[in-house]
């Protein structure tokens, strides 16, 4: 997509007089902006004015799901990480007002790197880069692990006690909120997570949704981890079984989303595990629970977002196929839970 003066869900004369309000100087030309392709919860674009450039972040236009898509919490945690090893963009702006483009937002520095979402992109960079990229991934997740919330600013960032069995509530209710069809095995595998509910390892800062396509790789080096919407205190091995859950994808599958697992160099999902273990210090014994949340977790976002399109409220391309792969992701969730996958 390119760059425009109207881009749709960002008003850029309002976005120039709230920047010229708040940071007199620092917009030199007149703006334009293109949105970001690969996102599929809030809206990412490209803002600049000719010299400079930073990105924007707003929530998805029409049906939103409470505290999904919060824009102070995502800026809050960006900001606090600035000094520590997890690398995270510098941020400029916070705008809660929703009357200024229709929806709160934040601007953000722009940094140079590459989202990898697929495995023909892996493959142009060859075996060694593609491993070490991935191993680089799970470095870094370590890195975040072991940030003191308290010693950041993030100590009532979450309610750590009981986080398993409140995510499992919150992620149910958003399922029942985007609810528009029959979707066989979903509530088994949603009371199944329930009952086999794993005891939490020390609570952690969270990133939510870690994986590949969520950070930016740039001559070998992870520069940006992207997307905190989803951040929080809680079980930092739920994001480790994100991370895992996104391994075991293959092109072939043909499922929206990262599918890198098969890329040449990609380590396997137990060489994942093991790295984390090994670095973190971490019991992982009960990796197989995370990951198949993670399963129940992608096919509720993926509801959502095929409910948000049968409604005509997606911005970009590849949204039509959603739908018919959300029973693929159910049924290696409870696959996973029976050690079957």
């Amino acid at each position: 997509m390119s760059e425009t003066d109207d881009p749709p869900g960002l008003d850029l004369g309002r976005l120039r007089d709230r920047l010229d309000r708040e940071l007199p100087g620092l917009v030199a030309g007149e703006l334009r902006a293109r949105l970001v392709e690969g996102g599929r919860s809030n809206l990412t674009y490209r803002v600049t004015d000719g010299s400079s450039t930073w990105v924007v972040r707003r929530p998805p236009l029409g049906h939103v799901l409470a505290t999904a898509h919060d824009m102070a919490r995502e800026h809050r945690v960006i900001t606090a990480l600035a000094p520590t090893a997890v690398p995270v963009p510098g941020t400029v702006l916070l705008c809660e007002d929703p009357e200024v483009v229709g929806a709160p937002f934040y601007v953000m520095e722009f940094v140079r790197g590459t989202p990898y979402r697929s495995e023909s992109q892996l493959r142009e960079i060859g075996r060694d880069r593609t491993r070490a990229a991935v191993l680089t991934l799970v470095d870094t997740l370590v890195d975040l692990h072991a940030v003191d919330p308290a010693a950041v600013g993030l100590a009532g960032f979450g309610r750590p006690d009981g986080f398993l069995d409140r995510q499992l509530r919150r992620w149910g209710k958003q399922l029942d909120a985007s609810r528009s069809r029959e979707l066989p095995g979903i509530d088994e595998l949603h009371a199944t997570l329930g009952r086999e509910l794993p005891h939490s390892p020390a609570p952690a800062i969270v990133h939510g949704d870690y994986r590949l396509d969520n950070v930016l790789i740039e001559d070998g080096e992870l520069t940006a981890v992207l997307d905190w919407e989803m951040s929080t205190l809680g079980d930092p091995l739920t994001d480790l079984g994100l991370l895992v859950m996104y391994g075991e994808q293959r092109a072939v599958d043909g499922l929206p989303g990262p599918t890198t697992g098969g890329a040449p160099g990609h380590p396997t999902p137990a060489e994942l595990i093991e790295r984390y273990a090994r670095r973190s210090g971490r019991d992982v014994t009960a990796v197989a629970w995370y990951t198949a949340f993670a399963y129940f977790k992608l096919t509720v976002i993926l509801e959502g977002i095929h409910y948000r399109w049968t409604l005509g409220r997606t911005l970009g391309a590849g949204f039509e196929r959603i739908g018919e792969v959300v029973p693929v992701f159910i049924e290696r969730g409870l696959l996973t839970l029976r050690g079957e996958s």
